[in-house]
């Protein structure tokens, strides 16, 4: 079974993929706030982290940031998945430097998008 961590701070679409990640059988833990995605992340382990870009408080890649106290790089390619509603050449630059795969919201195909979800996880 699949442990996800999910960093969305619009409560809709994080109860949304919450909901249909649990009904594929993946466990997943919540956070609104970057910086407690962080603290989560240091003391637990997840198979996959989706991370919105555009949090409150940092963005996505500053979560990336932080957990390369944890995680290796190879790792952080891996485990990541970006999610953004305002998807650019440079964010695809910038998520490259991490290898980490970059999703665009809203998602064109959810069962697609779930895949990649779950896939490595």
């Amino acid at each position: 079974m699949s442990k996800i961590l999910l960093v969305e701070d619009e409560l809709l679409i994080q109860k949304s993929l919450k909901k249909l990640l649990e009904k594929r059988g993946a466990t997943v833990d919540v956070e609104s706030s970057g910086r407690e995605a962080i603290q989560r992340l240091k003391t637990q382990s997840y198979d996959r982290i989706i991370c919105d870009l555009m949090l409150q408080d940092i963005s996505g890649f500053d979560v990336i940031e932080e957990s390369k106290s944890k995680l290796q790089a190879s790792e952080i390619a891996v485990k990541f998945v970006i999610i953004t509603a305002y998807c650019s050449e440079q964010v695809l630059d910038k998520a490259k430097k991490y290898g980490c795969q970059v999703l665009s919201k809203p998602f064109d195909d959810m069962n697609k998008t779930l895949d990649i979800f779950l896939s490595h996880a």
